[in-house]
């Protein structure tokens, strides 16, 4: 490779984009040569991150402008899009035409611009409304962030104006679904994901295929549940080797969700999960091997395996793992082997005759583990008893979503020989946004927090999905929401901070620490405004006495220091006017949750942001970059150059890659996050090209003894082949 071209990353297609849109417009401009430079030095041996916001505006100019369909005024671009069905006219009309007058003006008014080709370009071919054709846009940034705010306002003036100008700042940015959908006639639900339990029923089987259909035509990932189905060979009946087990349930759900979409704007796609300890587990696995049979293998259905404490201890001790029959386990226990704490019955199953078991080694089970992972990326996996220990609701988590972030407690459904409902479960829907932390920092950190808190439980609020009945009552008994995390590799190097190093895990604690406090403090004001908590709240460990098991326990009694570890982070803190809560702060807010209750189920969860940190140009969620320079392939457009936030010709030292960073310092870093959210962190774990299956294990082990919940992808470094233009390209092992 010629010595003036920098470094790159290949990455694949995003989800929410189509091959079809590549065709819409003449990829063939300066623009794309501009941003090109950014992978070649210019004389002095500089990254050209000018040529990058020439293209931008190149962009915009030659190719956004001139493609733009311009009205007179406010008042005639809104009815033209509600005549024509693109916008949803009773979404506007709950507001006066004098506002909306005004509302344009001052969002137009804050002078946005993007910061990166990639942005400008992303937004315009996934986001931006467009003239059914194709042809024209109807939409610019400001325009789609004043649509999305004035639908979750649902007519409140001031709250529109706050969400617009958190979103249009940067500040805050919701998930795809969201930003996409919200304020359009034509459109899926403005929910991420969503999470189904099976039951080890044909009803229940059926309703979960049903449900998989009905979710991915509207929108977001679906996860479910396979724990409870009875394994291969199981009894049916009474009569002995009639199941066939789990395997061609994930053959009929892959299926579903290739056939389901979203308006053709975002494929299907789904998760199922497994314990561990299930008798299939292996023949789970094996459908991601590389040299599966056709028959069992899944190309595009993800896989995760729920994994409970007493397999490590087992595997340290070199001994046997017991696999239960989910079928003998419901019939001793009275409900689900989900349900059932293996850790905590493991050695009581074993011993009982009724239940019957298997044997695997169980270090060669984590073993397989790690080889599949090398080979696939797959399985995410889920630390049962690390998430329930840190749950703080009543009852137990038994699995996770298509991204390893959501973790809350369901309830199983029951059903009538006719399908119909008789009880009605509780499923979970995943109402998703994330918070630049730069840009939050820079606006003081509880403003912002507290807007995005209202802005997503505004898309709880407004979602009625009564296809799926569960779905539609866990969200409206939990108002559950995923307020996210992203550009911390950004800001960190901004503030001249190395990933990973002692400082940075300092702030990334009180960071995370303070996000939590103006949370629960803005779900304490919804609760008081709406009159009650969120339905199960007095069973939660929210509603505990202080001083007795209390959530907030951690932080009122003393058991860990609420300040800053090093010098520069308390510095960091003053100077952003950011206060870190002290444990009077906590005892005073812990004293009116007692009083008065959360709004909100679940508040924090922080996904693996893609499409919408090119837009809002953030690092991906809070993981580091996986190159200085990214090179996105856009569909048919070609390849397109995105330089990591914040980086400049100054501070590239700061700017490692996760692969120099190695994955010890980003379990570290998750580490430090983890103890103050409540739900979940997609980790992806990064690992050289030399790496094998026992660096893989020894991740795994130590992520485990770190108490990080989840493990989302791996991913291996991939050498260049020789010829190739791209150094030290990486695979997503997709």
């Amino acid at each position: 490779m010629a010595s003036n071209t920098l470094p790159t990353n290949d990455t694949t297609l995003s989800m929410d984009q189509t091959e079809d849109e590549a065709d819409v417009f003449d990829p063939e401009h300066d623009y794309h040569s501009l941003n090109a430079m950014l992978n070649l030095y210019d004389e002095n041996g500089q990254i050209q991150f000018d040529a990058d916001i020439e293209a931008e505006r190149a962009y915009i100019e030659s190719h956004v402008a001139p493609n733009t369909m311009r009205f007179a005024s406010t008042a005639a671009r809104l009815k033209y899009l509600e005549d024509n069905l693109y916008y949803d006219k009773s979404v506007f009309d709950r507001y006066s035409p004098q506002f909306l007058d005004s509302f344009y003006e001052h969002v137009e008014g804050l002078g946005f611009e993007f910061e990166t080709f990639l942005g400008a370009f992303k937004f315009y071919r996934s986001y931006a409304l467009k003239t059914f054709d194709g042809k024209q846009y109807l939409e610019d940034f400001p325009q789609r962030c004043a649509a999305v705010a004035l639908e979750l306002a649902a007519g409140d003036e001031d709250a529109a104006v706050k969400y617009a100008d958190e979103m249009i700042a940067g500040r805050f940015q919701p998930a795809t679904p969201t930003f996409l959908n919200l304020g359009k006639a034509q459109r899926g639900e403005p929910v991420s994901c969503f999470l189904v339990r099976i039951e080890d029923n044909m009803e229940s089987i059926s309703r979960g295929i049903n449900s998989a259909l009905q979710l991915s035509k509207r929108g977001g990932g679906v996860a479910l549940l396979l724990t409870n189905l009875r394994e291969q060979g199981a009894p049916i009946k009474h009569i002995e080797n009639q199941s066939s087990g789990v395997v061609p349930v994930m053959k009929l759900l892959e299926d579903s969700f290739s056939y389901a979409n979203q308006l053709g704007a975002r494929q299907g796609a789904g998760a199922v999960y497994l314990s561990a300890n299930h008798p299939d587990v292996l023949r789970f696995l094996d459908t991601k091997r590389e040299n599966a049979d056709e028959k069992i293998r899944v190309k595009t259905l993800a896989l995760g395996v729920v994994i409970p404490d007493i397999d490590f201890e087992l595997a340290k001790r070199k001994e046997k793992m017991a696999l239960f029959s989910p079928y003998d386990v419901e019939r001793v226990y009275g409900k689900p082997f989900a349900d059932i704490s293996v850790t905590e019955h493991y050695d009581e199953m074993v011993n009982d005759e009724r239940i019957k078991k298997t044997y695997i080694d169980a270090r060669e089970f984590f073993m397989t583990l790690a080889e599949v992972q090398f080979e696939s990326g797959y399985p995410y996996i889920l630390f049962e008893d690390t998430v329930n220990r840190a749950n703080p609701i009543d009852g137990r988590v038994t699995m996770s979503n298509l991204c390893s972030e959501i973790l809350q407690v369901q309830e199983a459904s029951t059903y009538n020989d006719d399908l119909s409902y008789d009880h009605v479960g509780k499923d979970v829907s995943c109402n998703l946004g994330s918070l630049n932390i730069a840009k939050a920092m820079d606006g003081g950190l509880a403003q912002p927090v507290e807007t995005a808190v209202r802005a997503l439980t505004a898309v709880s609020d407004q979602t009625h999905i009564d296809s799926v009945p569960s779905i539609k009552r866990g969200n409206e008994e939990s108002h559950s929401i995923g307020l996210g995390q992203m550009n911390l590799h950004g800001f960190l190097a901004r503030e001249h901070m190395f990933y990973g190093s002692d400082e940075a895990l300092d702030f990334t604690d009180m960071y995370f620490m303070t996000v939590a406090y103006h949370a629960y403090k803005a779900s304490h004001a919804l609760a008081v405004e709406h009159g009650h908590p969120f339905v199960g709240f007095e069973k939660s460990q929210y509603a505990k006495p202080a001083g007795a098991g209390n959530y907030f326990d951690k932080y009122t009694d003393g058991s860990r220091s609420l300040e800053p570890r090093t010098d520069a982070v308390k510095a960091l803190f003053e100077r952003f006017g950011v206060a870190i809560p002290s444990v009077d702060d906590w005892k005073e807010l812990q004293a009116q949750i007692l009083k008065d209750g959360i709004y909100n189920e679940y508040l924090q969860a922080v996904p693996p942001t893609g499409s919408i940190s090119y837009i809002n140009h953030s690092t991906s969620s809070i993981h580091p970059i996986a190159s200085k320079i990214e090179i996105r392939k856009e569909g048919k457009t070609g390849r397109v150059y995105y330089p990591a936030p914040y980086m400049t010709n100054d501070n590239l030292e700061y700017f490692q890659d996760a692969y120099e960073i190695g994955w010890q310092k980003v379990i570290d870093t998750y580490a430090e996050a983890t103890q103050h959210v409540d739900q979940g962190l997609s980790l992806t774990l990064f690992f050289p090209a030399e790496a094998t299956t026992r660096d893989i294990n020894k991740a795994q082990i130590y992520a485990w003894r770190k108490g990080i919940k989840t493990i989302y992808y791996i991913r291996i470094r991939q050498q260049a082949l020789e010829g190739t233009q791209v150094e030290g390209c990486v695979s997503c092992m997709l």
